[in-house]
């Protein structure tokens, strides 16, 4: 009677843990399904409002709407090009070119004529004297090109030994400075003078010397302010 009794509560007590472990089994089951259907209740409606929000679009209007990003983007593009190559802005730092530029004056660089042609004489160049990264842009006119031998005899610029005739406004040249003798340049190098040739810093200085192809950022090609300069910088 005593292991009758033993193996029989053990018996019941196996039973019980199996029945609640069924029990456990059923909840999660139920939990599971009702979680389910609260998905789709929630994905229906939203699949309804895709499928709604889907028949209602014009897709004719596309291709419009295509095109007009397309001109937006190619606008900001030319905007931008023209900004970083032609919209730069360099004040003028002395009265060196006058009377074509004065101090103050606030003019547009061309930084991509140079990509396709080489500077010509005349040009008035912006760049900075021996390529010093810390000093302020200089603005001045090419007299002589890569190659060229110049010499300054009597007030007077010669180029390859012929005197140099120049349309532009010039005042004499009081100072040679190092160009005491015949200067021959090399072949990516510029000689570059003031305007106004008894107030430059220039090619005629040490710590100018002749403007190297890699110093030149651009031609100064327009002047912005103030507003009685307005206008295209005269060559």
């Amino acid at each position: 009677m005593k292991k009758s009794s033993i193996r029989g509560n053990f018996t019941g007590r196996e039973n019980a843990r199996k029945r609640a472990a069924k029990k456990r089994r059923k909840q999660r089951e139920a939990k599971r399904r009702k979680l389910l259907r609260q998905q789709k209740r929630i994905q229906q409606p939203t699949k309804k409002k895709v499928v709604k929000l889907l028949r209602s679009i014009d897709w004719s209007l596309i291709p419009v709407i295509g095109k007009w990003i397309f001109q937006i983007a190619l606008t900001i593009l030319i905007a931008f090009v023209c900004v970083w190559y032609f919209g730069q802005r360099v004040s003028v730092v002395g009265d060196s070119m006058k009377p074509v530029l004065e101090n103050g004056d606030i003019v547009l660089a061309n930084r991509i004529v140079y990509n396709a042609s080489k500077p010509k004489r005349g040009d008035v160049i912006i760049f900075k004297p021996k390529g010093n990264e810390n000093s302020h842009y200089y603005i001045k006119r090419i007299i002589a090109l890569p190659g060229e031998s110049v010499e300054i005899v009597e007030n007077s610029v010669y180029i390859n030994g012929e005197k140099l005739q120049e349309d532009y406004e010039t005042s004499k040249i009081d100072d040679v400075g190092i160009v005491n003798e015949k200067v021959k340049l090399g072949s990516d190098e510029y000689f570059v003078l003031g305007d106004d040739r008894q107030n430059s810093e220039d090619s005629r200085n040490a710590n100018v010397g002749n403007v190297k192809y890699s110093y030149i950022y651009g031609k100064a090609w327009f002047v912005i302010s103030p507003k009685t300069h307005f206008g295209f910088v005269k060559e």
